[in-house]
């Protein structure tokens, strides 16, 4: 019996296999159910019917497959539900709108006068009554020094204007420059100094301004030019910033002769002087004399006094921070500075503000000067 089990088993294994890949083979005779070794009873059908199952796993998980691969990819590229959106930088509101806006209305308000408040009622709405005659003080021109955000989108801005006097005469008395703070309120964006986006931009003072003293005056660090060279032709860094300055003020040469090569320097044009004396010349070299030039390459740093004669014949007092370069034998102006050198860790130090009156504004004291109110 044992010998008949065993090619029956085989048969079923075989047929099995070939229906799980779609195989034909010649299937055998049907035999009675006999239990296995194990005790399990089977027949042909029922070993067919398993092999249909299994056939179908196969071929579900085949076409399964790229679709299973599609949504693993798509779950891996995809941003984990928790992760936090990295929050847009807010842009910094600008001053640059409610300056202007002060500007033109401490100028307004210096101008107006009783009979006239209606003129400041772009800028501000609330009761205002002037006792002041209209035109009395003008501002010959004004700028705005000090601008900040008391809160969002409300600002604190300072005005400095150069205000006149003008009494029933028609004289004309310079007060000097006087300063001015005042409030405005923002809307629109942070670009016109407000906090709504998409909102149209608009200003409004909050009251009348009020004159506050002058910032505190400094004195400026040490600047880096600490040999004087004088004014004399004998030292070629004075006769190359002299030539040089002529012609960059004057037109009357070239300036080419007088720069290092590859500089995009030009003189101004319309020429606006008509001839320019050098008064003095420091730089920050060592020793008391330059009257040879050094290697090729060196560098000098270079603060140029000079009196300019402007076209009408008047004289104006200049100066031009230069830096030259040496190369083959004589110096060359490698640049126009921005600004002169200052030394090293040489801030600024407070010094007590004085002022100088004009002698308009002397004469003016004795009297009493003119107010808003």
């Amino acid at each position: 019996m044992k010998r008949q089990r065993r090619p029956r088993k085989a048969a079923k294994k075989q047929l099995v296999e070939a229906e799980a890949w779609d195989e034909e083979v010649d299937e055998p005779l049907e035999t009675p159910d006999e239990p296995d070794e194990t005790g399990w009873k089977t027949s042909t059908a029922q070993m067919a019917g398993l092999s249909r199952l299994v056939r179908a796993g196969v071929w579900a998980l085949v076409v399964s497959g790229p679709v299973l691969g599609a949504l693993a990819f798509l779950s891996s590229s995809a941003p984990a539900q928790g992760a936090a959106k990295p929050a847009a930088a807010a842009s910094p509101a600008s001053p640059v709108g409610p300056a202007g806006f002060a500007e033109l209305f401490v100028s307004a308000y210096l101008q107006a006068g009783q009979g006239t408040e209606r003129d400041l009622a772009p800028y501000y709405s609330g009761s205002v009554a002037l006792a002041v005659k209209p035109g009395t003080r003008t501002a010959t021109q004004s700028t705005v020094i000090a601008s900040r955000e008391v809160q969002p989108g409300y600002w604190s801005v300072t005005v400095a204007a150069d205000v006149t006097a003008h009494d029933d005469k028609g004289k004309s008395t310079r007060l000097g420059v006087q300063y001015f703070r005042v409030g405005i309120q923002a809307t629109g964006p942070a670009g016109a100094g407000g906090t709504e986006q998409g909102a149209t931009a608009g200003y409004a003072a909050t009251s009348l301004p009020a004159q506050v003293a002058a910032p505190a005056a400094l004195k400026p660090g040490g600047l880096a030019y600490e040999t004087d060279r004088g004014s004399s032709s004998a030292d070629p860094s004075v006769e190359t910033a002299r030539g040089f300055l002529a012609a960059y003020l004057t037109g009357t040469t070239e300036l080419d002769r007088y720069t290092s090569p590859g500089t995009r320097l030009q003189p101004i044009s319309p020429a606006p002087y008509a001839a320019v004396k050098v008064t003095g010349v420091q730089d920050d070299s060592s020793g008391s004399g330059q009257q040879k030039v050094p290697a090729d390459g060196t560098v000098l740093h270079q603060l140029v006094q000079v009196d300019a004669t402007d076209q009408a014949g008047s004289p104006v007092s200049l100066n031009y921070a230069l830096t030259l370069k040496s190369r083959a034998g004589r110096w060359e102006v490698a640049s126009v500075d921005d600004a002169p050198a200052i030394r090293a860790s040489s801030p600024p130090s407070a010094a007590p503000h004085t002022t100088t009156p004009s002698p308009d504004a002397a004469t003016a004291s004795d009297s009493p000067s003119p107010s808003n109110s």
